[in-house]
């Protein structure tokens, strides 16, 4: 069921939310939750329909809200509200409305929003594309417990994350940091089989991709060893080295399908790990609603700080190549000079030698002539 409101209230919403419950047989409400979604037009139809999938494990009232700018300036100054409310097969599991605010009303989309929360209800506010840098500040953002960001919609991936740790509080997260759960529980169970100390971790992906800076992030946080950020040409992240005092383990996805994991003394194992759609993502983060501690820890452990850690590494490694290469002729020259030493001493002793043998050897012969003479 599908009805059209143009230029209404929040409470003619509201009122139509409850007739058309009515008319599909079903007046009881039976959502666990409210899911706002602030987006455009452009990305509204594909935001929806994984809202829409993500129903079917957590059904919700999806609230999408989209900001309408007009053109001519006589327009931005008349502020309206459009809505569409869809309730039964075309709503998924829940109640759908779309909200389109034009004017002066863009600026107080929260007043709109605020009446049409379910009542007792956790509330969860994604921005697919464009989301605030304090999402937690944000007008929108303040009615949550949950606020969901995507930094790889960002036009800067790497300086997004920058501006989420500056800014976190806790229920903040970012789908970036979803796209890696399998990664993470992977490399977990890979460590727990064995029992040694990890030297280094290299983490491979393609460029501007933030999922590949906090998996990063995460395992330089959790094993306290420099972690290498190295590029493919992707698709996305590719592949996690880790060397280790019992030999190298290698999580190794080249086809973004299929994953191979090499453990030292063990036998390759092909994984799963597909690439996640944007549905399964948010029904992962709907599970959850208390603040994600562990995305906190890896997000403020800092880009800048990895990299520098990092380089700083690289450094060490080649300072200590290049002093054991000018350590080498002082000690090839430290280790002639005894050998020196023994040869002069040797023929040193060799000529003092034929010299007594030259004076002892006519005292000898003397003799021998006297006798002859007598």
């Amino acid at each position: 069921m599908k009805t059209d409101l143009t230029d209404t209230t929040a409470s003619k919403v509201n009122k139509a939310l409850v007739l058309g419950r009515r008319a599909i047989g079903t007046p009881a409400v039976g959502m666990v939750l409210t899911l706002v979604i602030v987006t455009d037009e452009e990305n509204a139809y594909d935001a929806l329909k994984a809202a829409n999938d993500a129903s079917r494990e957590h059904p919700s009232r999806t609230l999408v809200v989209i900001k309408r700018v007009n053109r001519s300036p006589r327009d931005r100054t008349k502020s309206r509200l459009d809505a569409e409310v869809r309730l039964g097969a075309e709503a998924g599991t829940g109640e759908t409305v779309v909200l389109r605010l034009y004017g002066e009303v863009i600026n107080h989309a929260q007043s709109v929003v605020l009446p049409l929360l379910l009542p007792d209800a956790p509330v969860v506010v994604w921005w697919p594309v464009n989301a605030p840098l304090d999402p937690a500040k944000d007008p929108l953002g303040a009615l949550a417990q949950r606020r969901v960001t995507d930094t790889y919609a960002a036009e800067s991936p790497v300086r997004e994350l920058n501006a989420r740790a500056d800014a976190y509080a806790p229920g903040d997260t970012d789908l970036a940091w979803t796209r890696i759960t399998p990664w993470r529980s992977m490399l977990a169970a890979a460590l727990d089989q064995v029992v040694c100390d990890v030297a280094a971790v290299e983490v491979e992906g393609e460029e501007f991709n933030p999922s590949c800076e906090l998996l990063a992030m995460w395992l330089a946080d959790r094993l306290d060893v420099p972690v290498k950020r190295s590029l493919s040409a992707g698709p996305g992240l590719t592949a996690v080295r880790m060397e280790t005092s019992c030999g190298p383990i290698v999580l190794d996805r080249a086809d973004g399908s299929l994953a191979t994991l090499s453990i030292e003394g063990q036998p390759d194992r092909a994984v799963a790990l597909k690439r996640r759609e944007t549905a399964e993502l948010m029904a992962e983060e709907l599970r959850r609603l208390d603040p994600d501690d562990t995305y906190a820890s890896a997000l403020r452990y800092g880009v800048d700080r990895l990299n520098a850690e990092a380089e700083a590494a690289e450094e060490t490694s080649s300072g200590g190549t290049a002093t054991a290469t000018k350590t080498a002729p002082g000690a090839k020259k430290s280790a002639a000079a005894p050998a020196a030493k023994k040869a002069a001493s040797s023929s040193a002793a060799k000529k003092a030698t034929s010299g007594a043998a030259a004076k002892k050897s006519p005292a000898k012969k003397a003799p021998a002539k006297k006798a002859a003479a007598e």
